[in-house]
């Protein structure tokens, strides 16, 4: 089944996990939407540079440390999704409050480990 995704902190650079995580995702069939730095393409999605208003966000990845995600907190909580995964070095307790308080489901983990062991 395939799960909306938003991938915040992607980058156009091939060497790096948000990228693979695009492809991956993709590979896997899921919809995905991206927001980043710089605009651009990874294979059919289009990276964002402005938040958008997306609808039936169902998971957010975040590949931004602790210190970058600080902004951007009301906006993922305003997605209202089911789940936002935090991959390594994006571990961060005082969001992880902020999306309990919102009942938001977050997971400490890696997108691309979970897609490849079938647990995404």
């Amino acid at each position: 089944m395939s799960k909306k995704t938003l991938v915040i902190g992607a980058s156009l650079k091939p060497e790096r996990y948000s990228n693979i995580a695009i492809k991956r995702l993709r590979k896997y069939k899921h919809d995905v939407r991206a927001f980043g730095l710089k605009a651009g393409m990874v294979e059919d999605v289009s990276i964002d540079t402005e938040l958008m208003p997306y609808k039936d966000i169902d998971t957010v990845t975040l590949y931004l440390n602790p210190m970058r995600q600080k902004p951007y907190y009301d906006y993922i909580i305003g997605l209202n999704p089911k789940r936002v995964i935090f991959n390594p070095g994006t571990e961060n307790s005082e969001f992880y409050n902020l999306l309990k308080q919102n009942n938001i489901e977050f997971e400490v983990a890696c997108t691309l480990v979970l897609l490849g062991t079938n647990q995404y």
